[in-house]
């Protein structure tokens, strides 16, 4: 048996076509069997109904469709939707999808838990417990539309719970299926990633020649407080991953969560300008939500506003980020399952090793 899904499109029209010309199917069934892996996705074989029953049958038995299951799905009072996926080895990870006007935006997990630890987010707390495969991170996006076809995602995140640059082999399959024609179809500018910096990563991405977003979750404009917000800065070096970033040929957006006393200063608003502005960078400022770290507050409004007016005034685009899903736990850094006994905790700099 083999898992179509798991597939780039290309290798998965290979497999199709081979085995439909040794069955002795008619070539033009490929036409119509290809697109029900993502174009127009079916949760099993049998829901195909323009293909006739024993091809069905046989598909079934050859190239079983593996599925997300919706275990828990939640709606805010802002239009924002949290699903919880169940996975096949009794895992789950959260996806949360957030509409605004045309836009519909997806926001996907690559991990289940995270190692890194930052200390405003909740999907550290969990540890890490294992990577997604590339069928189980674009699948989150084939579950949408298997349940509403009207509700196809028009852009991507990579934003959910885990770390995607230390998942690099199954993310780089999943960027291909998320944006190939045979695929979901999902143009490349409204694909982001988002990481830490996970440099060895980080240079495969920016060799792909399609357009895809890139964001860094910066937190702090120093390496100090940055080491104190991430502990991966021990790994990753501010300096190296701001040189890697020199060198992307894409605008970079760099994620900015403000922490009441921490990260919030005038000054501090300065030294994140000497960073973002060579780079031409969008900075995104998010309020800190709960669910991060006990002990943290976020930043008041007022100080918000007037980080954001400082950037402004000193040439540097930047926005600040209306929170979204809170009273689902869908906003940004809030994204946590329990799931029986805990595993043991990866330490960031043990995990960052597999690069």
């Amino acid at each position: 048996m083999t898992d179509l899904l798991s597939l780039a499109p290309d290798a998965a029209r290979a497999a199709l076509t081979e085995w439909l010309d040794r069955t002795g199917e008619a070539a033009y069934r490929i036409r119509q069997v290809l697109p029900r892996l993502w174009q127009r996705p079916v949760a099993r074989w049998a829901d195909a109904t323009d293909l006739p029953a024993a091809l069905r049958a046989a598909l079934d038995r050859e190239f079983p469709l593996a599925r997300l299951e919706a275990t828990a799905h939640q709606v805010s009072n802002d239009g924002t939707e949290k699903f919880l996926w169940k996975l096949a080895d009794g895992e789950a990870v959260e996806s949360v999808l957030i509409p605004e006007g045309r836009r519909r935006t997806l926001c996907i997990s690559s991990q289940v838990g995270c190692a890194l630890g930052c200390v405003f987010c909740a999907t550290g707390r969990m540890g890490w417990r294992r990577d997604l495969s590339a069928d189980e991170i674009a699948g989150q996006v084939r579950a949408i539309i298997v349940r509403d076809p009207h509700q196809k995602p028009t852009n991507v995140v990579f934003m959910g719970m885990g770390e995607p640059l230390l998942n690099w082999e199954a993310v780089d399959v999943a960027l291909t299926i998320l944006n190939h024609g045979d695929g979901l179809g999902i143009g490349a500018r409204h694909i982001t990633v988002s990481t830490v910096g996970i440099l060895p990563s980080l240079a495969k991405f920016a060799q792909r020649p399609e357009q895809f977003r890139l964001a860094l979750s910066l937190h702090a404009p120093v390496p100090a407080l940055r080491r104190d917000l991430m502990p991966i800065e021990k790994k990753y070096a501010l300096p190296d991953v701001m040189k890697a970033l020199a060198q992307f040929s894409r605008r970079v957006t760099l994620e900015y969560v403000l922490i009441g006393g921490v990260n919030d200063s005038l000054d501090t608003a300065d030294r994140l300008v000497k960073l973002a502005k060579p780079l031409g960078a969008l900075v995104n400022l998010l309020p800190l939500h709960p669910g991060g770290a006990p002990g943290l507050t976020p930043s008041p409004h007022a100080q918000m506003l007037a980080f954001e007016r400082r950037l402004k005034r000193s040439g540097v685009a930047a926005v600040l980020r209306r929170s979204r899903g809170l009273d689902i736990s869908a906003a940004c850094g809030q994204l946590r399952v329990e799931l029986g006994p805990r595993r043991r905790k990866v330490g960031a700099e043990e995990h960052a090793g597999v690069e």
